[in-house]
C-alpha cells in the first residue's frame, strides 16, 4: 500500500461535519470522482468526498484529488501476495477515512463478498446501462449490438454479485442509428456523471434502505 505524499484531509467546518462522508474508489482518470467534488463544497448537497482509493498509481483521479486537497490512497495489487490479501487492503484504506457510504466510480475491479460484507448497505457504484439488461465490462457494447433503441444508467448498491445489486436510480438515453460504441458511451457518461450526482446526495440526505430487491430512499 502506498501513500501519495503531500495529500492532506481537506479542513472542514463545523457545518460539514455533519455532511456524509464518502470514500470514491476509481482506475482511471476520474470524472465521475470530478463530478463528486464539483458538487461536494456546497453544505446543502449533504456529502463530501473525504477520500480517493485507487488501485493504479497513474489514475488521474488521483490527480482530481491532490488538486481538491482530498486524500488519496493507492492499494496496487502488486504490493500483496495474492487477491485476497489486496482485497483486504482495499478495505482497510476505506476504513481508515470513516465512509458513511462508499463510491465506486469507474474501479476496474471486482470486490470480494467480504468487501462488500463489511460496508453492506452502503456501497454505490454506477453502470452504464439500464440493468438488469446487459450487466458486466461491456454494458454499452452489448447493449449496442443487441439493437435496443434505448439504453442509459443505473446506480445501484453493491452485493456480492456482478452489477446484480438493488437499484436506487436509473436514466434512458436514446440510441441513434448512426451510433457507435464511443458515441453512445460519450452521451451515457454525460447521464451518468448527473444521475450519481444528483442520487449519492439524495441517499447523503435523506438515508437509504435495502427491502428485500428495493432500494429505498428517505
Amino acid at each position: 500500500m502506498q501513500t501519495p505524499s503531500g495529500h492532506p484531509v481537506a479542513a472542514t467546518s463545523p457545518e460539514s461535519t455533519r455532511q456524509a462522508r464518502l470514500v470514491v474508489l476509481a482506475s482511471g482518470g476520474g470524472s465521475n470522482l470530478a463530478a463528486l467534488l464539483a458538487a461536494h463544497d456546497d453544505v446543502a448537497y449533504g456529502a463530501r468526498v473525504v477520500g480517493v482509493v485507487s488501485d493504479k498509481p497513474d489514475a488521474g483521479a488521483l490527480t482530481l484529488a491532490q488538486d481538491a486537497g482530498v486524500a488519496s490512497v493507492v492499494v496496487a495489487p502488486k504490493d500483496f501476495t495474492d487477491r485476497a490479501a489486496w482485497n483486504d487492503g482495499v478495505a482497510e484504506a476505506v476504513a481508515v477515512f470513516r465512509p458513511d457510504y462508499v463510491v465506486l466510480a469507474g474501479f476496474m475491479r471486482i470486490l470480494a463478498p467480504s468487501f462488500v460484507d463489511r460496508f453492506a448497505g452502503r456501497i454505490v457504484n454506477t453502470h452504464p446501462a439500464l440493468l438488469p439488461s446487459f450487466p458486466g465490462a461491456h454494458g454499452v457494447r452489448d447493449a449496442l449490438a443487441h439493437g435496443v433503441r434505448v439504453t442509459g444508467c443505473t446506480v445501484h448498491v453493491v452485493d456480492s454479485g456482478v452489477d446484480t445489486g438493488p437499484i436506487i436510480a436509473q436514466a434512458a438515453v436514446p440510441v441513434a442509428d448512426d451510433d457507435d460504441e464511443a458515441s453512445l458511451h460519450e452521451r451515457i457518461k454525460v447521464a451518468e456523471r448527473a444521475l450519481l450526482v444528483e442520487t449519492v446526495g439524495r441517499v447523503a440526505r435523506e438515508g437509504l434502505r435495502i427491502e428485500g430487491r428495493r432500494a429505498i430512499v428517505g
